[in-house]
């Protein structure tokens, strides 16, 4: 090992294996999440080769889950949480107690004393917090009712985590462990000592909270609208990371709350500005690498000997995980009246445990409450159920699927007059529409807003393909059609009705996902006029490949349109704001095929735009 290079070192060699091993996992249909684990368990301490410096992982892994919640919280709002309150306090309360029980009774089997199996249940209490997100993520699930429940239940789980952190030391006499001998359990003040931990813990978190209510909801998007004024694209998105990575730092230091907890909490203020989603794409590219690393971390973990010499103790540890919690998360949210597809989604995010379960297993060790074959057990658990963990929700969708075609034969076979009842929360996102002759417009921004503004002025009829939230409620406010979801999602993208489809503007800025959605709608209809956007040539390119037939290309049709007006001899009124909607003479023209090219016309030869791409791209042929 380069010893004088550790960081570099571990950073190229996690991020350099998991490339290649999750492409490997991508190709073989799996989720990309197994290749990441086992690039840290070829770079890990239990396998021959390299070994990167574990520490110095760990570390990378908390940046990632502090901007990974601080994303979170950037598309959540403190309505959202509150809303969720009633299922989300209980509900993690009850999920957490059963699984600790569980925990205890695998502890007493094998011979441990009661405060070593009460720390090890509690272990395998608590969710990933990078999991469970990721889950929903690729799921376009965040924004979601379902998504909300899960992110409200792992801020409840991270809370008692917190509190578990802090008494363990005060309990370690009574849980059998080293203690102060000052401090026995016996002396009355050594309960009072605890009550008093348990209140300054409290007092903290409220203080927190109340902070970031009532001082960080103005300081932190008065900051970042005086970045944005400064015009400074880099500066931006450094003061997006100081204030991600600040809060996360400060909320642990100052006040004892975790980093995801605080990271969470700056987010979830920002959320109300209207920078947030800049601030969203500004942290997308870091988010993701240093999310990356925490798997790779946690793979570094796995002893794969353990699979030999504790088959059975690791057994009941993952069905504790795996079954254990999902059946009891599956109960409790039924018990509140929610419905199975909701069920059956929480009981998936929550079948996994992760960096919480470290940090009490280290923390009960330290204390000589937990014996060294529980933390092994526990890091096993963790490797295994996270493994496990994708095709648990690949499971789901296949069962999801499965349901509906059920739903769909006997709804056929149903007489008129007798309905089968829907479960309110699935009608919205799986209805196909009825539309013919219309537009369909992918994402709703700063682009596909004017767009919809111009198509409504002329008379269109239009659905539109969006997946945040309060857009959605918006457009369906209007009386919009709206398709809820990533047009990605192939099965989504067939309920647009594209082979009865006028056009298709795909407006989203990302261009490796827009021409995912192009590849496939151009394969639902071959003569389905599409027009996307682009930031470069090489984004005009690869949107060419996927079988788009017109491309614009923001930059140059400023350019284009500037040049026009100062080489026209004349200074016309101005045609209106540029944030105004799209014109209908744009759309027609957009909606028939282009004419054929005209002679090029005699350029001026301070024209800067001689020999450049052209701003509007139309396909070949």
């Amino acid at each position: 090992m380069l010893h004088h290079t550790p960081l570099i070192a571990t950073i190229v060699a996690g991020l350099g294996l998991a490339f290649v091993l999750g492409a490997i996992a991508n190709r073989l249909k799996i989720s990309p999440l197994v290749g990441y684990l086992l690039a840290g368990i070829a770079v890990g301490p239990f396998t021959p080769g390299f070994v990167a410096d574990q520490g110095l992982a760990n570390e990378l892994a908390e940046i990632g889950v502090i901007l990974l919640m601080f994303g979170v919280g950037l598309h959540f709002s403190l309505n959202d949480l509150l809303s969720v309150r009633a299922i989300a306090i209980p509900g993690a309360i009850a999920q957490i107690a059963v699984a600790t029980l569980l925990g205890m009774g695998l502890g007493w089997a094998m011979g441990w004393p009661p405060g070593a199996g009460f720390v090890f249940g509690l272990a395998l209490s608590v969710a990933s917090t990078v999991v469970l997100l990721r889950a929903l993520q690729e799921r376009r699930m965040v924004e979601t009712e379902r998504g909300r429940i899960a992110v409200g239940w792992l801020i409840v789980e991270d809370l008692a985590m917190v509190l578990a952190l802090v008494l363990l030391p005060a309990l370690a006499g009574l849980l059998g462990g080293s203690f102060d001998p000052a401090a026995r359990p016996e002396d009355p003040l050594a309960a009072r000592d605890v009550a008093t931990t348990i209140a300054i813990t409290l007092a903290k978190v409220t203080a927190f909270v109340v902070l970031m209510l009532v001082v960080g909801r103005r300081v932190i998007p008065w900051l970042l609208h005086y970045v944005a004024h400064t015009g400074s694209r880099e500066l931006f998105r450094l003061a997006v990371l100081a204030v991600a990575l600040g809060v996360a730092y400060g909320a642990a230091a100052l006040f004892g709350v975790s980093f995801a907890l605080g990271a969470f909490f700056a987010g979830m203020i920002l959320s109300e500005s209207p920078l947030s989603q800049r601030a969203a794409e500004e942290s997308l590219p870091l988010r993701d690498a240093f999310a990356v690393l925490f798997f790779v971390s946690v793979g570094m973990l796995f002893d794969p000997r353990i699979l030999l010499e504790d088959p059975l103790p690791l057994i009941g540890t993952v069905l504790i995980i795996i079954a254990g919690k999902s059946v009891a998360a599956f109960f409790i949210v039924r018990a509140f009246g929610y419905t199975q597809g909701t069920a059956f989604t929480i009981s998936a995010s929550l079948a996994q445990i992760g960096e919480f379960s470290f940090i009490l297993a280290g923390l009960g060790v330290g204390l000589q409450i937990l014996p060294e074959a529980g933390r092994s057990l526990i890091l096993a658990g963790a490797i295994l159920s996270i493994l496990v963990n994708p095709f648990l929700f690949t499971a789901l969708d296949h069962m999801k699927a499965r349901a509906e075609r059920a739903k769909a034969k006997l709804a056929a076979a149903e007489p008129a007059g007798h309905p089968i009842a829907d479960e309110p929360e699935e009608a919205p996102a799986l209805a196909p529409t009825a539309l013919a002759g219309h537009a369909v417009i992918v994402g709703y921004g700063r682009v596909g807003s004017l767009v919809g503004e111009g198509l409504a002025a002329a008379g269109w009829p239009m659905l539109v393909i969006e997946e945040r939230q309060p857009l959605i409620d918006q457009l369906r406010g209007d009386g919009r059609e709206v398709l809820a979801g990533n047009a990605a999602d192939a099965s989504l993208l067939a309920l647009a009705g594209l082979e009865r489809a006028r056009i298709l503007f795909v407006a989203i800025p990302e261009a490796f996902e827009a021409g995912q959605i192009i590849s496939r709608a151009r394969a639902a209809s071959a003569g389905l006029r599409i027009v996307a956007r682009a930031h470069s040539d090489a984004e005009v390119e690869h949107l060419e490949g996927h079988g788009a037939d017109l491309i614009i290309m923001g930059e140059r049709e400023i350019a284009r349109a500037m040049l026009e007006h100062a080489l026209s001899g004349s200074n016309p009124a101005p045609s209106g704001p540029a944030e105004g909607p799209v014109s209908t003479a744009a759309l027609q023209a957009a909606a028939e095929p282009p004419p054929p090219d005209p002679p090029p016309p005699e350029a001026p030869a301070a024209d800067p735009s001689a020999g450049e791409r052209p701003a509007v791209q139309p396909r070949p042929g």
